[in-house]
């Protein structure tokens, strides 16, 4: 089919042509709406938040978990340490008080003395790693803690803000199909046919305005000679590219 022959799609004067535009408009917020609330609704964002929120926790819990491992391993290092403080006062008790005076015996004690003063050195120095430990633990989590309670807040703030979204959305929706069912019954129907086909065709846009030669569907600038053909014809214009309905200036 010539591009002559597939001008005129409908019949119909400039205010039904400027009425599918506004038609089309209507449409585009329409889109938008419904976009809106699927994305509202299937909550991809909330489900985010909500990921985010239980990685949190979940460190927050293994890092707990650490921090109780550590607190235990130094009670049990100052349980030793008590318990070899209270062999080495036993010992050097023997040393000094008279009772044992047997050279060897008493080179023997001296021998276990030192040995366990040794290992209460080396158990007080793990002691001290342990709760230099505890201390960055306990700084993380504090840290961790008070992330975790904004990010709860703020959940809890998005899921309230969310709701009234939906709300509004769906209000602003009806209104919108209301005012596109009164635009529409003032459009003839095989023109409104057309602009239905086009809309499923061309990515929503049916009908796009005509500006310095330009079509607002494809951005194609349309020839002299097509756009002279559009100024003397009657009816619905067409793009000569795109062949969405135009909105002449």
């Amino acid at each position: 089919m010539s591009a002559g022959a597939d001008e005129i799609a409908g019949t119909g004067g400039p205010l039904v042509t400027r009425r599918l535009l506004d038609l089309q408009e209507l449409d585009v917020a329409i889109d938008r709406l419904l976009a809106k609330l699927d994305q509202l609704e299937a909550g991809k964002e909330l489900g985010l938040a909500r990921d985010r929120l239980g990685e949190a926790e979940w460190r927050q819990a293994e890092l707990r978990l650490a921090l109780d491992s550590v607190m235990g391993e130094s009670r049990r290092l100052e349980n030793d340490i008590d318990s070899i403080q209270r062999k080495i006062d036993a010992e050097r008790k023997r040393l000094y008080d008279g009772s044992v005076v047997n050279v060897k015996e008493l080179q023997s004690i001296e021998a276990e003395v030192e040995s366990l003063l040794g290992r209460k050195s080396r158990m007080e120095d793990l002691l001290i790693e342990q709760m230099e430990r505890r201390e960055e633990m306990e700084g993380r989590l504090q840290t961790l803690e008070t992330d975790l309670a904004g990010t709860r807040r703020q959940l809890d703030e998005d899921l309230a803000t969310s709701g009234k979204e939906v709300v509004e959305s769906e209000r602003a929706l009806v209104q919108r199909r209301a005012e596109r069912g009164a635009v529409a019954s003032e459009i003839d129907p095989e023109v409104l046919a057309l602009y239905e086909e086009l809309r499923a065709q061309k990515k929503g846009i049916g009908a796009a305005g005509l500006v310095e030669g330009v079509c607002g569907g494809c951005h194609q600038k349309l020839s002299p000679v097509y756009l002279d053909r559009l100024k003397r014809a009657q009816g619905i214009a067409r793009c000569e590219y795109c062949r969405r309905i135009l909105v002449l200036a």
